[in-house]
């Protein structure tokens, strides 16, 4: 068992990372969906590993960065859910838009 699981979003935004990426190059997509992975990975032994981001959101979600990106998880689910992985560089106002639309 993973001890993780991905909310849908979740899983569209890994398709579409690993998608804008293959564009370019099949290894280079697949490499970093693994590291995506082992970084989620990681995190279940030590959900409260991540930051909060109160400027983002009030729930009570933290924000681990790998490369670009952000993964957005509950650290108090069990499993650990994970509601997003997110490029770090958008506007914070679009990463606080997404966030709300993801229950």
């Amino acid at each position: 068992m993973s001890g993780f699981v991905l909310h849908p979003s979740a899983v569209t935004d890994l398709t579409e990372i690993w998608e804008y990426i293959a564009a370019d190059n099949l290894g280079a997509a697949d490499q970093v969906l693994e590291e995506i992975y082992d970084a989620i990975g990681s995190l279940v032994p030590f959900p409260q590993m991540g930051h909060s981001r109160s400027d983002l959101t009030s729930r009570p979600l933290r924000f681990h960065p790998l490369r670009d990106f952000l993964i957005v998880y509950a650290p108090d689910e069990k499993p650990l859910v994970v509601l997003a992985i997110l490029h770090g560089r958008r506007n914070p106002r679009i990463l606080a838009a997404l966030l709300r639309a993801r229950d």
